[in-house]
């Protein structure tokens, strides 16, 4: 079987996972709307953001590298330094996470209104990215060890039902809007599963046997790879929830919610595509490694494809079906339908111009990426300023658009400069031209 169809079989396999957990998400969060009212599912979008925002700083980058240097460690067959690596990650989370846990609540009031939502909601939150950090090692590593499915599988399936659990739990108990006794119970429900990942990635390191000759630890390469990494997830992976703060000062919070439920549609989307390059990685590292140009740009080349025909996919889904998707919200989300289609096809647009942060991490030259993303996320700022507050909800997504196209197409040529591959799917049209000529 073709890696595209290996791509393909699994992507589908994985994302309909992903669709649903989301599912049980989505019926939890119009639950939240239609019992406790939109603007208690704001305030839980917003912790969420947080959350997911804090779990990104909390290993300092290195959950960001992890499959890359799983997939190395594992071809080369180097478990010490798989180990340490692993080591280190899951040290920063205990010590940067229990700081912010517990000393960083203080930052709120530098937030204006945004922090006086987040202050009661401070400690489930941090504890809820405690979480969701080792989430993220646990399961970047276990697919560059070539078990995505283990990896993957928590997050998609047993998080969402945690989700409900809590919900469902404190709903029937409390008998009144109680978001700050649910996110207690996520966050702990969610630390218990975390630790049960654990014990599979434990499983799957001790397969990659650990050289008995002594090595120095490479943490400066660690470091050198993580610390652009950190700002190239953030803008990538969480450019929303980074969006989701910055408009909690410019949109009402019955708008703010509806934007979020848009976003949220984006992220399950947008899981597709960075499930097709994350599985993708350990080939085109192995590729890169033996100097094979040919094998590299077709699996480039077909992955591309994957990733362009299920965001094109998915955002035709989106158009056709979003607005009933957003009417079990309530009858006042149905406003978000045409601003989440516009951000769907800020998705195609991302996948069509290929992977090109990984490519450059692979040719070593991983701070390449971050004038893209600077230029990306000061678009969406002034983006935000320009057209929030005249044209609302539509203006927060045609923001969102031009900001990931703009830095999209820089990453592209940065990369094609930079290294002199051209990672967009435009590549394998040029080449099938030419052949054909």
């Amino acid at each position: 079987m073709s890696i595209g169809k290996k791509l393909a079989s699994r992507s589908v396999v994985m994302f309909g996972l992903r669709v649903g957990g989301a599912g049980f998400i989505f019926l939890v969060q119009a639950a939240i709307a239609q019992v406790w009212g939109a603007e208690a599912l704001g305030d839980y979008l917003l912790a969420i953001a947080a959350a997911n925002l804090l779990a990104v700083v909390m290993p300092l980058g290195f959950q960001t590298v992890g499959t890359y240097f799983a997939a190395e460690y594992g071809a080369k067959s180097d478990g010490r330094n798989l180990r340490r690596f692993l080591m280190r990650s899951f040290a920063h989370v205990f010590v940067i996470g229990g700081a912010i846990t517990i000393l960083g609540w203080p930052v709120t009031y530098l937030m204006g209104n945004t922090g006086e939502h987040l202050l009661a909601l401070w400690v489930p939150t941090a504890l809820i990215a405690m979480g969701t950090a080792f989430t993220f090692i646990n399961t970047t590593a276990l697919v560059g060890l070539k078990r995505p499915l283990m990896g993957y599988m928590p997050d998609m399936v047993l998080r969402p039902a945690l989700v409900i659990t809590s919900f469902a739990i404190v709903a029937l108990t409390a008998g009144k809007a109680d978001l700050n006794a649910m996110l207690w119970l996520f966050a702990l429900l969610l630390l218990a599963l975390e630790a049960g990942h654990f014990v599979l990635l434990y499983r799957a390191v001790r397969n990659v046997p650990a050289s008995s000759e002594h090595q120095p630890e490479p943490s400066r390469r660690w470091w050198r790879f993580a610390a652009p990494w950190v700002m190239i997830t953030l803008a990538a992976d969480y450019f929303f929830d980074i969006n989701l703060i910055m408009l909690a000062e410019l949109l009402p919070r019955t708008d703010l919610a509806i934007f979020g439920v848009s976003t949220r549609i984006f992220a399950l989307v947008s899981f597709g595509v960075v499930a097709v390059y994350a599985m993708t990685l350990p080939e085109m590292f192995e590729a890169d490694g033996k100097k094979d140009a040919e094998a590299l740009s077709r699996r480039l080349g077909e992955a591309n494809i994957v990733a362009v025909l299920l965001s094109g996919a998915l955002f035709l889904g989106v158009t056709l079906f979003g607005r009933y998707l957003l009417m079990l919200f309530g009858e006042e989300f149905v406003v978000g339908a045409w601003p989440m289609s516009i951000l769907c096809l800020a998705l195609v647009v991302r996948a069509a111009f290929g992977p090109a942060p990984m490519v450059l991490s692979m040719r070593d030259k991983p701070f390449d990426s971050l004038p893209a993303v600077a230029l990306g996320l000061a678009t969406l700022v002034l983006g935000n300023m320009a057209l929030v507050p005249p044209y609302g909800l539509n203006g927060a997504a045609i923001s969102a658009f031009i900001a990931i196209s703009l830095w999209s197409a820089t990453l592209w040529l940065i990369a094609w400069r930079r290294t002199g591959i051209d990672v967009s799917i435009f590549a394998r049209f040029r080449a099938r031209a030419c052949h054909q000529l």
